[in-house]
Order: C-alpha cells, then sequence, then structure tokens
C-alpha cells in the first residue's frame, strides 16, 4: 500500500471540507476501507472555570469533527468497511473533567447508533475506551512522574500505565478480518483500571 499525510484543523469552519478535499486526491480509487476517529482534545477544565467559548470548542473536536467525518467518510466505504471510534474511560467513573467526559460519552453513543444503522451495509462500528495512556494527553505519565506512575500502577491490574501500542493493536484487531463479527461494542483497552483492590 501507499501512506500519505493528510493536515486539517478540526473544529473550526470548513475543517471537513478541508479534510476530504487532501485525502480524496490521494485515494488511488474511490473508496475507504477503514476510518479511525481519534483526533481530540483534554482540556483539565473544572465545571465552575468552563467558559461557553471552551466549551463549543471542546464538543466541535471531540464530537462534531468525528460525526462530519463520518458522514463525508461513508459514502466512500466499501463492503466489509470499519469505522473505530477512540473513546476514554472516563465515561464510566468520575473525573473534574466534566466537559471532555460528556463529549466521549456523546461518541460512544454515536458508535451504537451508527453500529445498527450501518449493519445492513456489512459496515462495522465500534469504540476503543483506552485507560491511562503514556501520551501527551497524559503529561505526568508521559513525563514520567514517579507519583503519578506508581498511582496508575496501583489502580491497574496489569500494574502499568498503557502504552500507545497497546490501543494501536486493539484498533488493529478491530480493523482486521478477524473483528468482522463484532459491531456496536465498546472495548475497554486499560490493563484493568479500577476493577478493585489489589491488597
Amino acid at each position: 500500500g501507499q501512506a500519505f499525510l493528510v493536515k486539517a484543523e478540526l473544529g473550526v469552519d470548513g475543517d471537513i471540507e478541508t479534510l476530504f478535499s487532501k485525502l480524496e486526491k490521494g485515494l488511488t480509487g474511490p473508496q475507504l476501507d477503514i476510518l479511525v476517529n481519534n483526533a481530540a482534545v483534554a482540556p483539565q477544565i473544572a465545571l465552575d472555570q468552563t467558559t461557553p467559548e471552551e466549551f463549543d470548542r471542546i464538543f466541535a473536536i471531540n464530537v462534531r469533527a468525528p460525526f462530519f467525518i463520518t458522514q463525508r467518510a461513508i459514502p466512500l466505504m466499501t463492503d466489509g468497511g470499519r469505522i473505530i471510534n477512540i473513546s476514554s474511560g472516563v465515561t464510566w467513573f468520575a473525573t473534574p473533567a466534566t466537559v471532555y467526559s460528556m463529549t466521549k460519552g456523546a461518541l460512544n453513543v454515536l458508535s451504537r447508533s451508527l453500529a445498527n444503522s450501518l449493519g445492513s451495509c456489512n459496515i462495522t462500528v465500534n469504540t476503543i475506551s483506552p485507560g491511562i495512556t503514556d501520551t501527551d494527553m497524559n503529561p505526568s505519565i508521559r513525563d514520567k512522574d514517579v507519583k503519578a506512575v506508581e498511582r496508575v500502577t496501583r489502580m491497574t491490574a496489569l500494574g502499568r500505565p498503557g502504552r500507545p501500542t497497546d490501543i494501536a493493536d486493539a484498533v488493529a484487531f478491530l480493523a482486521s478480518d478477524d473483528g468482522r463479527w463484532i459491531t456496536g461494542q465498546t472495548l475497554e483497552v486499560n490493563g484493568g483500571l479500577f476493577l478493585g483492590p489489589r491488597e
């Protein structure tokens, strides 16, 4: 296969048109097999500090963008296509980042709805829900803050933060032919986060 880079800022006017005009120029044919909605922002803003502008920005990137990207992608998708949305474990436990959590809950609902409506097209739609993972969204883990890493280790049955490859491998499974009979599901890829006391 051939890879090419497409850059577009999400959450701004014309974002989807910019993205797909570049994407369609790079495709060798009029088809798209796999869509992974992964782009998101996760500002740690408390309820009483959230402005309407910041609220709208987070929803524009985390909810509106994947919704309209998917809407635009579906006509390009083939029989047997895959849509994978990247959510978060914050949808099932409390966190001060209320708006971010709300956006991921919305993404989960979108996945189930799409899975139901696109089944007749043989397109599967699933969600990956990562645990605490060593990425830019978790700077204390990324920067190897000792206390933060120890805290995550205690909370996680497998005893370590997630790695990007842990999430990527789960995405690859759902995108492969091995995932052909799985749709409308949320796969918790979190190393056993919050399963219960470990001592």
